[in-house]
């Protein structure tokens, strides 16, 4: 079972964001023997006749220092600051089925990729194509505001491969930052964050139950998304209280505060790599452009980590949404 900690959380997993702006040990610029690397892993997949997603990690080669590196950032996304910025791959040079198969590649050699709807598509497509008049349109198919979440995995990428016209900025923030914050300000809410909410992965009909917090074996654990609280709770016929919507409020003005987040422009070329129980991720409104071949576009990949923490019983792990 889950510990009721009630002392903050120390080491490098307890960051703030202005405090890491001039510091470069969460981001590496890609040299070009590292491009070198991943494209003969897409030599190696297109010279066997294979095309995403049907390869495995054998059939995108990389060279044992590249591999190295990949390890390196699998730890410190488990036991280090919990994300890592990748930048400098000059996505104008590849083609579409190119940058899936080098994104999937990358994912293949961290971890197992996982299903991110339905559908079993393997990668998602982070663009503004949705009707928002549509109440099932997903807000990453659209311009607007996406509030700070965690996604069903142990470790989300996205791979920036064109950028809007303005805004678009993505925001990181560390759940154990979050947590010292309402430690500090709010410790009587606290007990409500450890206790199973209904929630609604993806408009589920049967909602399962979750905590937001959850610490076992040394480690803090969080899953939040409040739309999927609320209706978590709407679909059980179960209303939120005054206090878990008081808890719910602080806890998103916590995850929003200027002091404790990280801003980033992804331009194009970076891949962002985060821990979904470490940190929340959010993206500010955009302006796009009207073309589509000129739109925002991003590519997201969800990975089951073979060296992800352990979870409490009442915080089941989540890897990716059965396909139909």
């Amino acid at each position: 079972m889950s510990v009721l900690l009630n002392r903050p959380i120390e080491g490098a997993v307890a960051w703030k964001g202005p405090d890491l702006l001039n510091d470069m040990s969460w981001r590496h610029h890609l040299s070009d023997a590292d491009i070198d690397a991943l494209e003969g892993g897409l030599s190696g997949v297109k010279a066997r006749g294979l095309a995403f997603p049907g390869f495995s990690a054998a059939d995108f080669p990389l060279t044992d220092a590249f591999k190295a590196h990949l390890a390196a950032i699998s730890d410190e996304l488990e036991n280090g600051k919990g994300f890592f910025l990748l930048r400098g791959l000059p996505v104008a040079r590849y083609t579409d089925e190119d940058l899936s198969i080098l994104f999937y590649g990358i994912g293949l050699h961290l971890g197992l990729p996982v299903s991110q709807n339905r559908k079993g598509e393997m990668l998602g497509v982070v663009q503004n194509v949705g009707d928002l008049s549509d109440k099932t349109t997903r807000v990453y198919e659209t311009n607007r505001y996406l509030p700070y979440h965690t996604d069903l995995s142990d470790m989300v990428g996205l791979l920036s491969v064109r950028k809007a016209k303005q805004g678009g900025l993505s925001s990181l923030v560390s759940a154990a930052t979050v947590f010292n914050e309402i430690l500090a300000t709010y410790p009587q809410y606290m007990g409500l964050y450890y206790r199973p909410m209904h929630c609604s992965h993806l408009g589920e009909d049967v909602p399962g139950l979750t905590p937001i917090f959850s610490y076992f074996n040394g480690k803090l654990s969080c899953r939040y998304l409040r739309q999927y609280l609320e209706l978590g709770h709407e679909l059980r016929g179960i209303p939120l209280s005054q206090v878990e919507k008081e808890a719910l409020d602080i806890f998103d003005s916590v995850i929003q505060d200027s002091r404790l987040r990280l801003d980033m422009m992804l331009e194009p070329g970076d891949i962002q790599l985060a821990n979904n129980y470490a940190v929340m991720h959010s993206r500010t409104e955009f302006e796009d452009f009207p073309e589509m071949e000129r739109r925002r576009r991003l590519l997201r990949l969800w990975v089951k980590m073979p060296n992800a923490r352990p979870l409490a019983p009442e915080f089941p792990g989540r890897n990716g949404i059965r396909a139909a």
